[in-house]
C-alpha cells in the first residue's frame, strides 16, 4: 500500500470522526442502538450503500474512474467509520465486551452511518482542492439534489432520536407548522441562491425566482420531507401516532434538515 492510498485513508477516518463525533457523544444514541429494531438499523446501513456512491462519485476520499470504484470506495467509507466508531466507542466505555452482541453490533451500526459520510467526503473536506469535473458533477441537477439528500440526512440525524422534535411538534398548533414549513422553504431558496455558496447549481442570470424555486427548492423540500419521515421511523417516533402528529413531527424536523440540505455544499 503506497503512501497516496494511506494518506487517504487516514483522511478517511479523520473525516469520520469529524461528521460522527456530536452523536458519538449523545446520551440518545448510545441506548439507541439497543432498542431500536435491528433490521431497521440493517435497513439504514444498507440505505446508505447507493448515497454513498454517489457521493464518491462527485467527491470521494480518493480520485474514482469508475462506478465500480464508487461502490468499492463506499464499502471501504462504512468499513472505515465502523472501526472508528468501535475505536471511540470502546475507548469512552459505551462499548464493553460484557455487553451483549446485539448491543454492540447497534450502537456501532448506528454510528456508522453519519461516520460514513464523513469517511467518504473527506477529500473535500480535509484534502486536496477538486478537480473540475468534481465541480462540475456537484453543479448538474442530480448532483445539487443528491447533495441536498446527504446534508439533510446529516443535520436530521443528529436530532431524530431526541425528544425535543416529538414535544414542539405537539407544542405548535397547525398556523405555526405552516408557516415554519414556509420558512424552511424560504431558508433553503435564499441560502442557495442569495448567497452564492461554492457548488451552487449552474443557473442562468435570467431564470426567474419562480423556475429555481420550482425545479430546485420544492423537491429539495420534498426530499427533506421524506428524509425526516424515514428517520422518525427508523427510531421509533411514529409509532401508535396519528397522521397528523407524524406529519407535524416531520414539519419541525424538516427545518433543521431544510438547512441541512441548503448548506450542503459547505460540508463537501
Amino acid at each position: 500500500m503506497d503512501r497516496k492510498t494511506l494518506t487517504a485513508l487516514g483522511r478517511a477516518f479523520v473525516g469520520a470522526l469529524v461528521f460522527s463525533l456530536p452523536m458519538l457523544m449523545t446520551m440518545e444514541l448510545w441506548s439507541m442502538g439497543f432498542y431500536v429494531d435491528p433490521f431497521k438499523l440493517m435497513l439504514l446501513l444498507l440505505a446508505s450503500i447507493p448515497l454513498l456512491t454517489g457521493l464518491s462519485r462527485i467527491v470521494g476520499f480518493e480520485p474514482t474512474s469508475s462506478w465500480g470504484d464508487d461502490l468499492v470506495d463506499a464499502f471501504v467509507a462504512i468499513c472505515i467509520a465502523a472501526l472508528m466508531a468501535t475505536v471511540i466507542l470502546f475507548l469512552f466505555g459505551i462499548v464493553t465486551v460484557e455487553m451483549p452482541l446485539r448491543e454492540i453490533a447497534g450502537k456501532i451500526i448506528l454510528q456508522t452511518f453519519p461516520g460514513s459520510f464523513g469517511a467518504v467526503l473527506a477529500r473535500g473536506q480535509l484534502g486536496e482542492r477538486l478537480d473540475k469535473s468534481s465541480e462540475e458533477r456537484m453543479r448538474s441537477y442530480p448532483g445539487a439534489l443528491l447533495l441536498m439528500t446527504a446534508g439533510a440526512i446529516f443535520f436530521g440525524l443528529n436530532l431524530a432520536p431526541t425528544e425535543e422534535i416529538i414535544l414542539l411538534s405537539h407544542t405548535m398548533e397547525p398556523a405555526r407548522e405552516i408557516a415554519l414549513a414556509a420558512i424552511s422553504l424560504l431558508v433553503m431558496h435564499g441560502i442557495v441562491y442569495a448567497l452564492s455558496f461554492r457548488g451552487r447549481p449552474h443557473v442562468l442570470p435570467d431564470q426567474a425566482f419562480f423556475s429555481l424555486f420550482v425545479r430546485y427548492t420544492l423537491p429539495g423540500y420534498a426530499i427533506v420531507f421524506l428524509i425526516s419521515l424515514y428517520l422518525l421511523w427508523t427510531f421509533g417516533r411514529t409509532e401508535g401516532a396519528q397522521w397528523d402528529e407524524i406529519a407535524s413531527a416531520c414539519v419541525v424536523l424538516g427545518f433543521p434538515s431544510a438547512i441541512g440540505a441548503a448548506v450542503s455544499r459547505l460540508i463537501v
